[in-house]
């Protein structure tokens, strides 16, 4: 397994592109099998999770072409196999993302329960129920999620989620989309990304309303048409590089973005001290010669602060003036990565789901652990920043969400390196492999 080899103190400055979201990727994937004609998918970022996805599709008997680095056209149209091995499955939980339209086109699924990140519990009840009152029959056996519509199509349905869930809503919303009569979705997740799979359904041929609201509503068509999407930028990569620049004390501007959908991470950055300029596809951040201050946050479902940016802005808060309170509402074993700062010199104080930063003059550069792949993301920015050599270990994380990511610091003046080391393995197999915003 690799390992990342960073000498930090260095300020990062330079611009950088953005890259396509994974977490919008994966669910426009897994509603190409709800088209029977070819569909071709721009902006792909070059994943470890992607090429999981792409496995899946063949392994459903999708026909897939990569007409480049980012685009894939994907053929569904023969595609009659319903069973999602495990052992794909278990590398990544964003293959849950299938159940609802391999039930929407062929009335039947069998998906293996999915792997997932040590960051908490995230059942998919919440999919099954929702599938369950669109007609589907559910039972769990050997491990695998086992579904049939006894009626040959799922009908539209009224549906009330306990809990804001972005996976579930995804999987509904796919579902409904060729179910009969039309479907509501109340308390559904508001994040870019479901708006993002819903534009990419319409322009498809579905008929999705109300997404980025908390009340989805359906129509179900016959069939989808099929045609081109490009996956919207990034905005988790886009806020790792800002964070990045602020801890750094440096100037980046990151371009192929879209600020809109990074408003509450912009504001706490804003408000540490740092000068934030947004342009239509661009953010540039500038921390030279600025006083740097920590900031308190708490994560919650969009358009609150993403959990998926507590890590790096914990990073950040490690070496800001003065303390701050970081409350994480999401998913309870989240700030594991809290342990490894504290071996680079941080002063942080974890008490169940809350965490006292103290923020110190500067980091020491160390050997550190990555849990999850935003926390490898948060130990990459505390080395940035850090004196010294730090050694990261098990970055297989980090290649899931990031794309060249020691590349595009390089380019910003980072001295970041990748060591491969036979002897490092992951300690369990498809450790680590999930969405990380994908709740529940």
């Amino acid at each position: 397994m690799a390992q990342l080899i960073v000498s930090g103190g260095v300020p990062l400055t330079g611009e950088v592109a953005i890259s396509g979201a994974k977490n919008a990727a994966l669910p426009i994937l897994a509603a190409a099998l709800l088209v029977e004609s070819p569909v071709v998918v721009d902006n792909l970022p070059d994943l470890k999770d992607i090429t999981t996805s792409i496995e899946l599709l063949q392994a459903l008997g999708c026909q897939c072409s990569r007409l480049d680095s980012h685009t894939l056209q994907i053929d569904a149209g023969k595609a009659q196999r319903v069973v999602a091995p495990y052992e794909l499955v278990v590398q990544m939980r964003a293959s849950i993302l299938v159940l609802g339209p391999l039930l929407a086109r062929h009335g039947r699924a069998e998906v293996s329960f999915p792997g997932g990140c040590a960051i908490g519990s995230r059942p998919v009840d919440l999919h099954l129920h929702g599938l369950e009152m669109m007609g589907a029959e559910i039972e769990i056996d050997g491990g695998y999620i086992k579904a049939h519509v006894p009626s040959g199509r799922l009908r539209g349905s009224h549906i009330l989620m306990d809990v804001v869930s972005v996976g579930a809503t995804e999987n509904l919303m796919m579902a409904a989309a060729l179910a009969e009569g039309e479907t509501v979705i109340e308390n559904a997740a508001r994040e870019p990304e479901i708006v993002d799979l819903a534009n990419c359904l319409n322009a498809w041929g579905a008929k999705v309303f109300g997404a980025g609201s908390n009340r989805l509503v359906i129509e179900g068509v016959q069939k989808l048409s099929g045609g081109r999407y490009t996956v919207m930028p990034d905005r988790i990569e886009t806020g790792t590089f800002l964070a990045a620049a602020l801890a750094t004390r440096g100037k980046v501007r990151v371009t192929h973005t879209a600020p809109s959908t990074l408003e509450a991470v912009l504001i706490k950055l804003q408000e540490s001290g740092a000068e934030v300029t947004v342009g239509e596809d661009w953010i540039e951040l500038d921390s030279r010669d600025r006083e740097i201050c920590a900031v308190d946050f708490r994560t919650a479902p969009y358009p609150a602060f993403p959990t998926d940016m507590q890590s790096q802005l914990m990073a950040v808060n490690a070496t800001a003036n003065g303390s701050a309170m970081i409350h994480e509402t999401i998913f309870e074993n989240r700030l594991m990565q809290a342990q490894e700062l504290n071996r680079m010199g941080a002063k942080i104080t974890v008490e169940g789901h809350t965490a006292l930063v103290k923020g110190v003059p500067q980091l020491r550069g160390a050997p550190v652990r990555a849990s999850d792949l935003r926390a490898s993301a948060g130990l990459v920015i505390a080395a940035l920043s850090a004196s010294g050599e730090t050694v990261i270990d098990r970055v297989y994380h980090i290649d899931r969400g990031y794309e060249r990511l020691e590349e595009k610091l390089q380019g910003l003046g980072a001295t970041i390196t990748r060591r491969h080391d036979s002897a490092t393995q992951p300690l369990v197999s498809g450790e680590g492999s999930s969405q990380e915003s994908t709740q529940s």
